[in-house]
């Protein structure tokens, strides 16, 4: 498997091995020891499914207390994926960065805790995987606004479309008023 770090070093993107031949494909996601000697989490306690329709905007969530890792994977469609550094001591604290995710492309994003983390969604239908380190708890969980202009998200949106949003997502907060890490 492929590690590279993207232009946030320590949010990365795995490329897997993928074997194919007349019947399919066969791909390795996850193997505890690799993950182990990558510096990534061996452990994750729940696994998330989702599906969302084109133009679909889901974000910008985290966690305050509770913090979760992600090991995000698209299985159907294609999405635009962002995470946002969301700890003050960062050197790239408020910074975000985004990667095209596709099942075609079978890649894999690792978002670490201390990330907010969102994505649209450019096909048809999309479906995502998403593998955290530790538990929803809806107590702790906070909306970055996913349009705030300080952090400035450039997100795949056409200009004559708004995206589909939850009423959560439209309350977000924007970065200098969200809860962040230290």
């Amino acid at each position: 498997m492929e590690i590279k770090p993207l232009e946030i070093s320590d949010v990365l993107l795995l490329r897997p091995e993928v074997f194919v031949d007349q019947r399919g494909f066969f791909s390795e996601i996850f193997q505890a020891d690799r993950f182990a000697q990558a510096g990534l989490p061996r452990n994750f306690v729940q696994e998330n499914h989702s599906g969302s329709h084109r133009n679909t905007l889901r974000g910008m969530h985290y966690q305050i207390q509770q913090t979760q890792g992600k090991l995000i994977s698209v299985i159907v469609g294609d999405v635009f994926d962002v995470a946002v550094d969301l700890r003050k001591s960062s050197d790239t604290f408020g910074k975000w960065v985004g990667v095209y995710l596709s099942a075609k492309k079978k890649e894999h994003l690792w978002v670490p805790a201390g990330f907010a983390h969102g994505f649209f969604v450019l096909s048809d239908w999309a479906e995502m995987l998403y593998r955290v380190t530790d538990y929803y708890a809806p107590e702790w969980e906070r909306t970055l606004l996913w349009d705030d202009p300080d952090v400035a998200i450039r997100w795949p949106i056409p200009d004559e479309k708004s995206p589909q949003l939850s009423s959560k997502d439209l309350a977000g907060l924007k970065l200098s008023d969200a809860e962040l890490y230290a």
